[in-house]
């Protein structure tokens, strides 16, 4: 009986055979056609033998197409598009800053061409891929060198580790941060090969803790930018323009991790001020470190800029081949910071500039349009509506900041706000939301066009 049932089961040469066995195999190749085939067999086999009346495919047609299904699934990219609507702009999770059209032309056009990436095109030499976007960087700061790496947390490590490998590094407690994923500064200066030094307390740190802690090891002062908090209250710290004193008469070199700082004064956007590169170098600092993919609206990158003598040296570590840029990346923040240098078309064409400073009337105007159609979606089964809302600019960015925004609202009538979260997670563009009070929410402010929602 046994055999008798298993004599239900097609041979994979059959199945190879059959006519429609041609279209996959040219997408997916003999060997994995062969692989899904078999695995298909195979699972069919174990349910017969625990049950010889299991339903099984019965043409031979119909186990192509359930081998073609499961190789089209196994196909698909994990890395794919989603609509952010979860009133964040900058969402670490979901990729931070996009990239501008230009930006994304000139990764497009890297990555499909030989480039001059290390090549002199006038001396017809080896060349350095930092003078892709150092001369810019320097233009738009006012440093006197700069040199790129990977993302921010490298530039970090590779300076410290430069500047201070075997020596002490001066920081205030107050700000020994921890960024998402868990990554913490003492543990990054730590594989830097420099030892922390703490000062001050918390909330107050003054200029003669660092006075205090200068000794003969000391090797650089650090000074962490809180981007994703601030301590207010009782609070004190030394102004940049006063440890950079302080530390030129020292003989140390000053460096400050400006995190999501801006290229650009924001404020001409109409954006709240966030302390700049440039402002920092002009108050003395000798190196700035920032991300490339916050409020700068570029790929992930870590810039670092300051004094030519220190930037000679970091260029010069080892290290700083481990830690190096791609081509593509260097293609999109020389085009990123090319729009910099007009800074009105800048606010146009970089999209994490245009969604901060966008009108709060062409928000709620996307959200009303999304709420028509999301109610045509679901009917009588849910009540949707456009509530007022505020959102983040995300990636440790201004985050005292809760900008004005509006969500279409939705609650339905079957589906609790987790589920209606799951479900818009699983639509073949998947859209990511919030819940909030008990309520799914869609923040606009970070949606331009709703063609998504049709699809």
């Amino acid at each position: 009986m046994e055999n008798e049932t298993l004599r239900k089961l097609p041979s994979v040469d059959s199945l190879l055979s059959h006519s429609s066995s041609t279209t996959i195999v040219a997408e997916y190749g003999r060997d994995r056609v062969v692989s899904a085939i078999r695995r298909e067999i195979d699972s069919a086999r174990r349910l017969l033998l625990k049950d010889k009346s299991a339903p099984i495919p019965g043409s031979e047609g119909e186990w192509i197409a359930l081998a073609s299904a499961k190789l089209a699934e196994s196909a698909r990219p994990k890395l794919m598009k989603v609509i952010n609507c979860a009133g964040v702009v900058t969402h670490t999770n979901l990729g931070r800053s996009i990239i501008s059209e230009e930006a994304a032309r000139a990764a497009h056009n890297a990555a499909i061409s030989n480039v001059n990436l290390e090549y002199d095109l006038a001396k017809g030499a080896r060349g350095d891929r930092d003078d892709l976007v150092e001369g810019l960087i320097c233009e738009l700061t006012g440093a006197e060198s700069a040199t790129v790496v990977n993302n921010n947390a490298a530039a970090v490590l590779l300076a410290l580790n430069t500047l201070a490998f075997g020596k002490e590094a001066i920081v205030s407690r107050g700000e020994l941060i921890e960024i998402g994923g868990s990554f913490r500064l003492p543990d990054i200066m730590a594989k830097s090969g420099c030892v922390l030094r703490e000062v001050g307390t918390t909330n107050r740190t003054h200029l003669y803790d660092y006075e205090n802690a200068v000794s003969g090891n000391v090797a650089i002062i650090l000074r962490a930018h809180t981007s994703n908090y601030r301590i207010i209250g009782f609070t004190t710290q030394p102004k940049d323009s006063e440890l950079a004193e302080f530390a030129r008469s020292k003989g140390l070199p000053f460096m400050v991790d400006l995190g999501s700082g801006a290229i650009a004064d924001i404020t001409r956007f109409g954006l709240p001020y966030e302390q700049t590169i440039g402002d920092t170098l002009r108050s003395g600092v000798d190196l700035v470190t920032v991300s490339g993919d916050k409020l700068l609206g570029g790929p992930q990158a870590g810039i670092i800029a300051g004094r030519r003598d220190l930037v000679t040296l970091i260029k010069k570590n080892h290290l700083k081949r481990a830690l190096r840029c791609c081509k593509m990346t260097l293609a999109a923040l020389e085009a990123t910071l090319l729009l910099y240098l007009n800074p009105e078309k800048a606010a146009r064409s970089i999209p994490t500039l245009r969604l901060l400073a966008r009108s709060l009337d062409n928000v709620r105007a996307t959200a009303e349009e999304a709420a028509r159609i999301i109610s045509r979606m679901f009917g009588q089964e849910a009540e949707v509506s456009v509530i007022a809302d505020t959102c983040q600019a995300g990636s440790g960015a201004m985050p005292e900041l809760d900008m004005p925004s509006y969500s279409v609202a939705i609650r339905h009538k079957k589906m609790s706000a987790d589920g209606l979260a799951k479900w818009f997670r699983g639509r073949g563009i998947p859209v990511i939301g919030r819940v909030k009070d008990d309520l799914f929410r869609l923040d606009m402010r970070t949606v331009e066009t709703l063609e998504w929602l049709e699809e």
